[in-house]
């Protein structure tokens, strides 16, 4: 089974990704900042995260680049998700080694498809 990790301070946007993604048949795990989210990659090791980029403690840019530099978490496939929607916010994103990225507000069918395709 697949082990998704879904990192978002809003509990409303957590709700909405969680519940896109419930019916797959997936293991998902939460977490709800920057730092919960790196010890939660350490622990559970996701396939795939679908993360948030403002976020308390560490901002999603930082956890993104922190977890693909590290030879034990490089692998996980990472999703930017926010409502940061500037060109050059996509830019960054990618440029700290996210493997896609989408804006808020998130179509839930465009979110399960990117999902599957990182798996």
């Amino acid at each position: 089974m697949a082990k998704i990790l879904v990192v978002d301070d809003s509990p409303t946007e957590l709700r909405m990704v969680l519940e896109s993604l419930k019916d797959q048949g997936y293991d998902i795990s939460t977490a709800v900042d920057g730092e919960e989210a790196l010890e939660k990659a350490m622990e559970v090791k996701p396939q795939v995260m679908v993360l948030d980029i403002i976020l308390p403690k560490k901002n999603g840019f930082q956890v993104c680049r922190q977890l693909k530099t590290s030879p034990e978490t490089k692998d996980i496939k990472i999703i930017l998700l926010s409502s940061k929607s500037q060109d050059s916010d996509r830019f960054w994103g990618l440029k700290q080694g996210a493997d896609a990225y989408m804006t808020k507000p998130f179509d839930l069918d465009e979110l399960r498809k990117t999902v599957d395709s990182m798996l």
